[in-house]
């Protein structure tokens, strides 16, 4: 049965002249028909790069929100409509409107896991790998907002030793992860190096080897000369990490950090999009060119970082 839906999809995606994006959180059932694989600003770059008039993305609503916004041009399906981010959702474009309004003599920093209508207030996005070379130039007499991720701008402001304040969001997967279990899983397994996602808490970043971005884990554990890892970020990870490093022991974090969200797309999914008459596609998304305009400005400010 999943061999017949594959062909199907592959048979639609020429026909359409279609791309497939998955993240690294999604199923691995996705993560291998993709035709790119990486972390959402990664995959809307590579997309505009690209041209394609067709995009599908295996991810939640901000990221084709992103991926939309680098490329207006062409059409972005999103296979489940619902797959949303609880972090993304917990600053909503009309309450950052309304602190810029209260508070114009602040800087206002967007993690990139941000919905079109955030990212439309601010001034400037990071993502969790270059938040700190995004902060670090800001002149230190400008006072800060982080949004929406408090953890990630405790994590950065701690690094750069300087004032900042931060939206009351979170990611609730990687918040998750406490004290308690990471020393336990560490006990577990002596000797094994321990990695985990910047949006942990900074008491947990505190106990790590090193926390970085899913890319930036992808590339360390590829390229280090250690043969150990305890991985702590969203279990789809998993998958990528164990194809790349097929050598290596990889062990993912308990309690298993799982994302419904992520969780909900499935190959029936992108079949149903594809399959869907491209012309008023129900999986399009879709946003007002004025907004689309707002929000890419603060993300081409911080590629000009890169």
């Amino acid at each position: 049965m999943c061999e017949a839906i594959i062909n199907k999809i592959k048979q639609l995606k020429k026909e359409h002249n279609a791309v497939i994006l998955a993240h690294n959180y999604v199923a691995s059932e996705l993560q291998d028909i993709a035709d790119v694989l990486g972390d959402s600003l990664q995959l809307s770059i590579e997309a505009s790069k690209l041209g394609a008039p067709v995009i599908v993305f295996c991810g939640v609503s901000f990221m084709a929100e992103t991926a939309k916004i680098l490329s207006p041009n062409s059409k972005v399906l999103l296979p489940v409509k619902t797959a949303g981010c609880p972090m993304a959702d917990m600053a909503t474009g009309e309450a950052v409107a309304e602190f810029r309004r209260t508070h114009p003599d602040y800087v206002l920093v967007a993690y990139v896991n941000s919905t079109a209508a955030v990212k439309a207030e601010v001034d400037i996005c990071c993502t969790s790998a270059n938040a700190e070379k995004i902060v670090a130039p800001i002149p230190r007499d400008k006072k800060i907002m982080f949004l929406p991720d408090r953890n990630l701008g405790r994590n950065v402001a701690k690094a750069l030793n300087r004032e900042m304040e931060f939206w009351p969001g979170y990611c609730p997967i990687h918040n998750a992860i406490t004290v308690a279990d990471v020393e336990a899983i560490k006990q577990e397994n002596p000797g094994m190096e321990f990695l985990v996602h910047p949006e942990c808490t900074p008491e947990v970043v505190a106990l790590a080897d090193k926390a970085m971005s899913t890319g930036g884990m992808l590339k360390y554990i590829r390229e280090s000369d250690k043969q150990a890892f305890i991985v702590g970020t969203e279990c789809g990870i998993m998958h990528r990490l164990r194809i790349e490093n097929p050598t290596k022991t990889l062990i993912p974090f308990k309690p298993t950090p799982t994302c419904t969200d992520m969780k909900k797309l499935g190959l029936a999914d992108v079949l149903a999009c594809l399959e869907a008459p491209m012309e008023n596609n129900p999986y399009e998304v879709v946003l007002d060119e004025e907004l689309m305009d707002r929000a890419r400005k603060p993300i081409e400010r911080m590629l000009q970082f890169k």
